[in-house]
């Protein structure tokens, strides 16, 4: 992809990672090298846009496509090796420990969990005149209080205020670290390392506080952290660093990835009419907020969540490097190299999108999804390292989904929102929507 002569394609990715990737598959096919940084210094950064590409990536040579590369190593310097970065027996050993906990019958024992707080929300705001509301300011509130609660249980008060205050900052602070042409060394007291150690203090000092006082009185606990903390794999358990690692990679990824969703799903809703009704009147033959087996039942309000999942994925590109040479569209991909699918152009892709910037849920009835390339919509990626919590974002999006709409009408405000892509994807500003009151509901 040309770029300038003195830092490659630096300044296109600052103005717009998203849209370069865009641009470079329509001017340049599937697979496309991108040099960001000095001739010589810099990083050639080789991007697969086609299905094809992504499952040879994720899932037929996975083995082959490793978590070596900057930003992985920049997550784990600052949230800890959880099973989101970590690799080889570590991973499997993380895996044993934490499969039980995101089995859909686990995950269906945490709807009323997730019901709950919907509920507060409705209670809220039906208490309150109709307003101009910022989606995601709300929908981050909600899934952070959710994650909050299935993680920490009674000890959610005491938790919540930290990563609050935190959780945003230290996603910037890994994508400023991650893109920087030149990586100063976290020691370094520069601004955004100055963020990173006042968050790690913080983070890292309200999770164990917590993690102590659960070892210090015993087994019981049915959270997921009192589950953490009493897990056993033939006899061994996490350790206390082990656990806060794991609790603080899903903070990270379990409430921005989700409130992204719910955000971009309530804005597409607010400005497609005819399908906010349509979700409305499946949730009215339902009652209230879903429970996880009512859920299941509601098709369209799910095909809505998965397109708003494929034009705004929560993570836009995963990245891996190479350990051996490859061959991806017909072009070499050489030992060491940086390869970054990139789930925001393959959802968009014309030769699998009919008007792939049109929002129409029915692209996801059963019968189109079966008919579709498996990796033209990984939202979740895929593989052996595909998301474990991708059943618990399904269930709680369309639980919240599903109550919002039931009890509220939304309206657009303003322009279509505009974006960023940090650690997730999220919106760059407020997105707002008027909100008000249904008049009547129907039972």
């Amino acid at each position: 992809m040309p770029g300038s002569l003195l830092l490659g394609s630096v300044s296109d990715f600052r103005v717009s990672m998203l849209g370069a990737c865009e641009r470079a598959r329509r001017d340049h096919g599937d697979v496309v090298r991108f040099r960001v940084g000095p001739p010589g210094f810099g990083r050639e950064l080789y991007f697969v846009f086609h299905p094809d590409g992504a499952q040879r990536v994720l899932a037929g040579n996975a083995g082959n496509y490793r978590k070596d590369n900057v930003f992985y190593a920049e997550v784990r310097a600052t949230f800890g090796d959880g099973l989101l970065t970590s690799q080889d027996d570590e991973w499997h050993r993380q895996k044993r420990f934490l499969q039980p906990l995101f089995t859909p019958r686990r995950v269906a024992g945490y709807a009323a969990t997730m019901g709950a707080q919907v509920e507060d929300v409705i209670r809220q705001w039906r208490a309150e005149p109709a307003a101009v509301r910022d989606l995601h300011d709300a929908m981050t509130r909600l899934t952070l209080r959710i994650v909050c609660r299935v993680l920490f249980g009674n000890d959610t008060q005491q938790a919540l205020p930290v990563i609050h205050r935190w959780a945003r900052p230290l996603g910037e602070a890994v994508r400023r670290r991650s893109m920087a042409p030149v990586r100063v060394p976290i020691g370094w007291p520069t601004p955004t390392n100055r963020r990173v150690t006042s968050a790690q203090r913080d983070l890292f000092g309200v999770c164990d506080a917590i993690i102590g006082e659960r070892r210090s009185r015993g087994a019981g606990d049915q959270d997921m952290l009192g589950l953490l903390v009493d897990a056993r794999d033939s006899g061994a358990k996490l350790s206390d660093t082990e656990v806060r690692d794991q609790v603080l990679i899903f903070l990270l990824a379990g409430h921005e990835t989700t409130a992204t969703a719910l955000t971009f799903a309530l804005d597409l809703l607010a400005r497609h009419p005819e399908a906010q009704e349509r979700v409305r009147a499946e949730v009215d033959a339902v009652g209230d907020v879903p429970t996880a087996e009512q859920a299941a039942t509601l098709t369209y309000t799910t095909m809505v969540v998965k397109e708003a999942m494929r034009l705004f994925p929560s993570a836009p590109l995963t990245g891996r490097r190479s350990v051996a040479d490859d061959e991806i569209g017909g072009f070499l991909i050489p030992a060491g190299s940086d390869v970054i699918v990139a789930p925001w152009v393959t959802h968009r892709h014309p030769a699998h999108w009919d008007e792939p910037g049109r929002f129409d849920p029915e692209r996801f009835t059963p019968e189109r999804e079966k008919a579709r390339h498996r990796y033209a919509w990984y939202p979740f990626g895929g593989g052996p390292h595909a998301c474990i919590g991708q059943h618990f974002s399904m269930l709680e999006s369309t639980i919240a989904l599903a109550g919002l709409i039931q009890n509220f009408e939304f309206g657009g405000s303003g322009d279509a929102p505009r974006f960023t892509n940090n650690v997730t994807l999220r919106p760059s500003g407020p997105v707002p929507a008027l909100v008000q009151p249904r008049r009547i509901r129907a039972r």
